[in-house]
C-alpha cells in the first residue's frame, strides 16, 4: 500500500501516461474504476483539478501537468533508492565473527580473511583464532572452520573446503646422524614427534609399501599439542614428524626437511566451513565461504 502522501500518485501517472484509466489500469493490474477512484481521491486530497476528462480522452490540466513531472522526477529517484538497497543486500556488510584453528586459520585462512576485508570496506570482521571447538549459535559465532570430523548435528550447515594432505618428514641433520627408516616398524628404533593431547597420541594417516592407506599410531618420545612447535622441533633435528604439506611446505622445499618412507602426500583431515543453519546465508557469509572454496581449490603449498 501506498504512504497516504502518494496514495493516487502512482495512479495519476500512469494514466497521464497511458492517456486512459482502462490502459492505466492495465499496467496497474486493477480496474479502471480503481484508477478512477484513484485519481479523485488524489484530486479531492489536494484540492485541485488534475486531469481535463471528455468522453473520449483524458489530458493534464496545467497544474496536471507540473504535477505530473514532479511525480515522475520524485518516483524516480524512489527507484534508484529502492535500487541502491537491493545493491546493498548483496553487498557484504555489517559485522563478521569468524573463528578459526590458530595455526591453520593464522597461515591459510587469515590471509583470505584479510583480501575479504580490503575489497569490501563495510563489512566489520572479527576473528578469533584458537583450536578450542565453538559452540557457534551460543558464542554467536557467524562462521567457523573446522578441521577433522563434524558433530552430527542438526543445527549447523557446512561446506567442505579443503583436504589436509600430510607427509612423514625429517631434518637432513637427523636422518644423517639416526639413518633413514626403511619400514613404519624402523620407526621404533627412531625418536619419533607426535601430535598430541590429554595423553593421547594422534595416530598418522600413512600409505603402506602396499599401497593402501591406513592408521599408524606412533610409539613418540616427544608430544607436542601443535602443529608449529612440531615443526620448530622437527627442524631442531629432534625427530620423525608427520606434519601437513601447509606447514612443511617451505621447509621441504628449502630442504630443510626431507619426506621419509614416501614423498605421496597422503590426504589425512577434512575442513569444512560452517555456520548456523538458523542463519540465512547471508552476503557476508556466502562471499567467505566461497572464497575460501576457491582459495583452497589449487593450495600453493600443496604444489610444492
Amino acid at each position: 500500500m501506498e504512504p497516504a502522501g502518494l496514495q493516487g500518485v502512482l495512479a495519476f501517472v500512469r494514466t497521464v501516461e497511458a492517456g486512459s484509466f482502462t490502459a492505466a489500469g492495465q499496467r496497474l493490474h486493477v480496474t479502471k474504476s480503481a484508477v478512477g477512484k484513484a485519481v479523485a481521491q488524489l484530486e479531492q486530497r489536494l484540492g485541485v483539478r488534475l486531469l481535463n476528462r471528455t468522453t473520449r480522452s483524458l489530458s493534464p490540466t496545467s497544474e496536471g501537468l507540473g504535477y505530473y513531472e514532479a511525480c515522475v522526477r520524485a518516483l524516480s529517484e524512489i527507484e534508484a533508492a529502492q535500487s541502491l538497497l537491493a545493491a546493498r543486500r548483496l553487498v557484504p556488510s555489517g559485522r563478521l565473527r569468524v573463528d578459526v584453528p590458530l595455526a591453520f586459520g593464522r597461515r591459510c585462512v587469515a590471509p583470505v580473511l584479510f583480501e575479504i576485508s580490503r575489497q569490501f570496506p563495510d563489512l566489520t570482521m572479527e576473528i578469533s583464532f584458537n583450536d578450542r571447538r565453538v559452540d557457534l549459535i551460543e558464542e554467536g559465532i557467524d562462521l567457523a572452520v573446522r578441521m577433522g570430523d563434524l558433530d552430527d548435528s542438526l543445527s549447523l550447515a557446512a561446506r567442505r573446503i579443503y583436504a589436509q594432505r600430510s607427509a612423514i618428514c625429517a631434518a637432513p641433520a637427523y636422518l644423517e646422524k639416526h639413518g633413514r627408516p626403511g619400514s613404519f616398524e624402523d620407526l621404533a628404533n627412531h625418536s619419533v614427534i607426535g601430535y598430541g593431547r590429554d595423553g593421547i597420541v594422534r595416530p598418522w594417516t600413512v600409505r603402506h609399501a602396499d599401497g593402501h592407506v591406513g592408521k599408524f599410531v606412533p610409539r613418540a618420545r616427544l608430544v607436542l599439542g601443535h602443529g608449529e612447535p612440531m615443526l620448530d622441533a622437527a627442524l631442531a633435528g629432534c625427530g620423525i614428524v608427520f606434519l601437513p604439506s601447509w606447514l612443511a611446505a617451505d621447509s621441504l622445499r628449502s630442504g630443510e626437511l626431507e619426506t621419509v618412507l614416501s614423498d605421496c602426500l597422503v590426504e589425512d583431515i577434512v575442513v569444512h566451513a560452517v555456520w548456523p543453519v538458523t542463519r540465512s546465508l547471508t552476503p557476508k557469509v556466502r562471499v567467505v565461504v566461497d572464497s575460501l572454496i576457491e582459495h583452497f581449490s589449487s593450495p600453493p603449498w600443496d604444489a610444492a
